[in-house]
This record gives C-alpha cells, sequence and structure tokens, in this order.
C-alpha cells in the first residue's frame, strides 16, 4: 500500500466551498481510478487555508501512472483546481509501522 499525501493551499474564506468540492471529487473522480482504496482530509487548525489529503493506492505507478495519466485527472483538477493559492506539494510513502486500534 502506498501513501500519497498532498499538501494543499486554498485561496482564504473558501473553505466550505472547497470541502464540498474536494469530497466530491474523491467521491466521484478518484474512487474510480485503479488502486484507490481510500482517502482522508484533514483541515488545518492554525493555518485556516491548508489542507493535508491523504490518498491509499494499491502501487505507486496506480496513482503516478495510471491516475495521473488518465482523464480522471483532469476531471480531478478541475473540480479542485481552482481554488488553489499554489500548487499542492505531493509526495509518496510507504508503511513501516502501524498501531492496532483507533
Amino acid at each position: 500500500m502506498i501513501l500519497e499525501l498532498a499538501d494543499i493551499r486554498i485561496q482564504p474564506g473558501q473553505q466550505a466551498a472547497f470541502e464540498e468540492a474536494i469530497e466530491r471529487g474523491l467521491r466521484t473522480v478518484i474512487s474510480q481510478a485503479k488502486g484507490f482504496h481510500g482517502f482522508t482530509v484533514n483541515h488545518g487548525i492554525e493555518s485556516p487555508e491548508r489542507y493535508v489529503l491523504q490518498i491509499f493506492w494499491a502501487t505507486l505507478e496506480d496513482h503516478t501512472e495510471g491516475f495521473r495519466g488518465s482523464p480522471l485527472f483532469a476531471q480531478w483538477r478541475s473540480i479542485v483546481g481552482p481554488f488553489f493559492a499554489a500548487p499542492p506539494v505531493v509526495e509518496h510513502f510507504e508503511l513501516v509501522a502501524h498501531s492496532d486500534g483507533n
């Protein structure tokens, strides 16, 4: 399992609209991609224009080649892209350890 972590900064005052858009885009577009296994979206407390998006993929290639190389990527960016104050910083991670519980 691969974790995609996207650090997103949006335009001030757009939180409610962005939250609706990102959830819609995740549920209707990204969820169709091969290798998609789930997501979380967290909103910054100290930095209200900051969001951290985590998407779980079966393989790195499912994200970097499969999703990004497909028409789904353009659909996704058309939904969330207008809110971005800057391009998101995206990195990928492999699981090293986890807890058993909450």
